[in-house]
């Protein structure tokens, strides 16, 4: 009798002491993975801000929706101003506008462009690619849909909501837009108690219980919750 004592004894301590170490151990593992995870995910938020951006810069207006975006970075164009020179305190003097430069180092005459010290003007406009400009190196034409799937989550989207008609209390226009990540797509297979657990203090501090940039609400100059 004594003898199965001792071994039930035995066993509580080492279930115990494993207890004691998973409840030390678990906490410091998730938060290694999380942390990694999170990085990959902010580093896409950002591309996905910065898509939007140029997007409003062109047309006045953020995407409504992650299919547009992807069309527009695949397929979009930008235009760029090569810009060799500057106007000196003698062109200003002189009433010469940057318009007006251009438009005589245009023209090709010799004359003119040397009666205005013109020689070293120069403002050429290219046109190139949006996914060249904005993520060369970082995405093709061909994979550019994984900038809008979440990383780490079984291939789920971000979630995109859009606000174009916002007005601010002076009367102006601002449009609006945030995508978001959620913890439970992206932390899912992690411990499920210590992600609950995230979600309930998010939820109790009244914070998106994971990562998002932007907001629809008001605006926040487009920043993300990390920042």
């Amino acid at each position: 009798m004594k003898i199965i004592v001792k071994i039930l004894l035995g066993a509580g301590i080492i279930a115990l002491a494993y207890m004691t170490i998973m409840s030390i151990r678990v906490p410091i593992q998730f938060e290694s993975e999380r942390r990694a995870r999170e990085a990959v995910v902010i580093s896409q938020l950002i591309d996905i801000r910065r898509a939007q951006l140029e997007f409003r810069d062109q047309h006045g207006r953020f995407a409504e929706n992650l299919d547009s975006l992807v069309d527009f970075v695949r397929n979009g164009t930008i235009n760029l101003v090569l810009r060799e020179g500057a106007l000196t305190e003698w062109h200003l003097e002189s009433g010469l506008t940057e318009a007006r430069a251009a438009q005589i180092v245009a023209s090709g005459n010799l004359a003119e462009i040397e009666r205005n010290h013109l020689q070293g003007f120069r403002r050429d406009t290219t046109v190139v690619s949006v996914l060249s400009q904005l993520f060369a190196g970082r995405y093709t034409y061909d994979n550019i849909d994984r900038m809008i799937i979440i990383p780490f989550s079984n291939n789920q989207r971000f979630e995109l909501a859009v606000n174009n008609e916002f007005v601010n209390p002076v009367g102006i226009r601002i449009p609006l837009f945030e995508a978001r990540a959620p913890w439970r797509t992206w932390l899912y297979d992690l411990d499920r108690q210590t992600l609950i657990n995230m979600e309930f203090q998010a939820r109790e501090l009244d914070r998106f219980a994971g990562l998002m940039v932007g907001d629809v609400r008001s605006p926040n100059n487009n920043a993300g919750n990390w920042e």
